[in-house]
């Protein structure tokens, strides 16, 4: 399987998309943002894992309550970079350190969940398309993380 045509159709869709955010306002257009990407994240999945009926059957639910859940990490991402967005012109000392620990609090919460449910996953799925399902999970959280801290302007 080659990654190139995946990144590249993630990155058409993705990067147009973070781009509308940041001209309308992150807070504005965040949840249609993470709503698309999730959609987009579903089509990869499908496209890719190549699942049985069985397969989908025992996935799909488990995959869904996994995103349910990291929505809510992204949910607290946001409202973090929304904060850091309104006081980025006069950002203090005890802000900026508020700000690091919710966001080291987020990577090791969303490092566990995605911990959690690739297990659950490799229960489910053979070990290949496990691995696979692991794989494109990295790759894309990789790509999305790239694209959005890019947008972010350093603390100053």
């Amino acid at each position: 399987m080659k990654f190139a045509p995946l990144a590249l159709a993630l990155m058409l869709v993705v990067a147009p998309q973070l781009s509308q955010a940041q001209d309308a306002g992150l807070a504005t257009d965040e949840q249609i943002l993470l709503k698309q990407v999730m959609t987009d994240k579903k089509t990869i999945y499908a496209a890719n894992l190549g699942l049985t009926e069985s397969e989908s059957a025992a996935f799909w639910p488990i995959y869904d309550e996994y995103e349910a859940r990291q929505k809510k990490l992204a949910d607290r991402f946001f409202a973090n970079l929304n904060n850091f967005a309104e006081k980025y012109d006069t950002l203090t000392d005890a802000d900026a350190a508020a700000m690091l620990k919710e966001k080291m609090a987020i990577e090791k919460e969303g490092a566990a969940l995605k911990q959690k449910y690739t297990a659950k996953i490799a229960k489910v799925l053979p070990a290949k398309k496990a691995l696979r399902y692991a794989q494109l999970e990295t790759r894309i959280q990789n790509m999305l993380q790239r694209n959005v801290y890019s947008l972010i302007p350093l603390a100053r």
